[in-house]
């Protein structure tokens, strides 16, 4: 029989709401704050809002590829002196990652989505335009991906293809769209999903 979780996980319930409720926040907030960033540098909206969109994407990318490392290493170094079984040590492992946060280089992470939308072909933006210029949202959701990879089962995003139908189970429709066309044109946000299960609706433009 495997061991009981440490007393640690007991808490991941509310855990797991509170970084619910900031993914919400970010999307009513942050992401808003961006685009009136963005606006100064690209006149075009769906430009900007195509944009945060990869932002998020890109900051979940490389907030899971961070966490991955960083579990390893501290699976290694726990297993030399752990001695429950296999389930107990992957819980204590998540449970350690949870408490020393300082374990992530978010400036790293925040460093290596920058670079990556700067070379993006998909993004045509002025020459001038550093993608810097959000790393205060690239930052949030970096810090925000990798928390949720402690959570059993963890919290990530469904990613979308430009072209594909609707789905309302897993969008909103912005306002903008056309509401009798069966395809989105592009993805604003993306949704937050459970273990395959859509817990926070993502939001597309559809267009014939």
């Amino acid at each position: 029989r495997p061991c009981s979780p440490p007393r640690l996980r007991r808490g991941s319930a509310s855990h797991r709401a509170c970084l619910i409720a900031r993914y919400n926040f970010i999307y009513a907030k942050e992401r808003l704050e961006a685009e009136c960033i963005l606006r100064r540098y690209v006149c075009n909206l769906e430009t900007v809002q195509r944009i945060i969109y990869i932002a998020c994407v890109e900051s979940f990318r490389a907030a899971k590829m961070a966490f991955w490392k960083v579990k390893i290493n501290v699976k290694d170094t726990l297993s030399i002196c752990y001695r429950g079984g296999p389930t107990s040590l992957e819980v204590a492992v998540l449970d350690y990652i949870a408490c020393h946060k300082d374990l992530y280089d978010v400036c790293c992470s925040v460093h290596e989505v920058v670079c990556c939308m700067n070379r993006n072909p998909k993004l045509p933006c002025p020459g001038e335009l550093d993608f810097v210029v959000i790393s205060a949202l690239i930052r949030e959701l970096c810090c925000l991906a990798y928390s949720m990879q402690t959570l059993i089962p963890p919290l990530d995003i469904a990613y979308g293809v430009d072209g594909e139908c609707f789905n309302r189970n897993m969008y909103y429709r912005s306002f903008d769209s056309d509401f009798a066309a069966p395809f989105v044109a592009y993805h604003v946000w993306p949704p937050l999903i459970e273990d395959g299960t859509v817990i926070v609706k993502g939001e597309v433009v559809t267009k014939k």
